[in-house]
């Protein structure tokens, strides 16, 4: 069973900003969204689909089909209660047993769903299978910076202000138990290398590799070079600028 399909983790998952605002409540979508191609008359995979919002958003720009699996039902039932068109079909299907139909999409993409899967070359050759040469594969993950520890959470001072982010055990890939929502979330931790070495030795082209920051705190790092406390900013969105929490990756395949 799927871990967000625990009543009590689900309650919690949809109380967050990006369950109930969609991509518009989605920190890293203002970046993600240009690494996305025309959409167009194109064929389109969503591994991990969650509520649906991509794969509406791919229905608006024009896709001729989207196909959106995901291992939970609740998700899958949310997806079509309230993302639903005629071109998008979805499946409940863990990424690792779905059929992957020879050279049948344009467009594979995934958000923030792939480090809940043990190997990333399996997911890869399986993309590389389903994807039409010069197609595309844009995705979200957690940031090895981010999964290293496994504790998901800041060292905190005497006062509960985040302290450092801790990094530990960074080459050391695996398993890894979060605290996510008041759970303890199986999640898998893989480094840097692997995302781009196994990309790379599966025949795609990276084209863009982004750590996303909220939009417009970015501008104002580059600005004050990171030197001094960030102006007009709730404090927690000044610790998002302190560490890596995703990376974005987008890349061609050449078969």
């Amino acid at each position: 069973m799927s871990q967000y399909d625990n009543p009590d983790f689900f309650a919690s998952y949809k109380l967050m900003k990006r369950s109930q605002d969609g991509l518009a409540g989605a920190g890293e979508w203002h970046e993600l969204k240009n690494m996305i191609p025309d959409l167009n008359g194109k064929r389109l995979l969503d591994l991990g689909c969650g509520y649906g919002w991509h794969c509406i958003y791919a229905a608006q720009q024009g896709a001729s089909k989207v196909v959106g699996i995901d291992l939970s039902q609740k998700m899958i039932q949310q997806a079509q209660e309230t993302n639903n068109a005629p071109v998008i079909d979805y499946e409940c299907c863990g990424i690792e047993q779905y059929s992957y139909p020879k050279d049948t999409f344009d467009v594979v993409i995934s958000s923030l769903a792939f480090h809940y899967i043990a190997s990333f070359s399996d997911i890869c050759a399986n993309v590389k299978q389903t994807l039409v040469n010069g197609g595309d594969f844009v995705f979200s993950v957690e940031h090895p910076v981010f999964t290293a520890h496994g504790s998901g959470d800041w060292i905190y001072d005497e006062n509960g202000k985040p302290k450092y982010w801790p990094v530990d055990r960074y080459s050391m890939e695996g398993e890894r138990h979060p605290n996510f929502l008041g759970h303890d979330i199986k999640k898998y931790h893989k480094t840097l290398a692997t995302y781009v070495n196994t990309l790379i030795n599966h025949g795609f082209t990276l084209t863009k590799f982004v750590e996303p920051l909220p939009e417009g705190l970015k501008e104002i790092c580059t600005l004050n070079n990171g030197s001094e406390p960030l102006p007009d900013l709730p404090e927690a969105m000044y610790d998002e600028g302190r560490r890596p929490m995703m990376l974005l990756i987008s890349a061609k395949l050449t078969k």
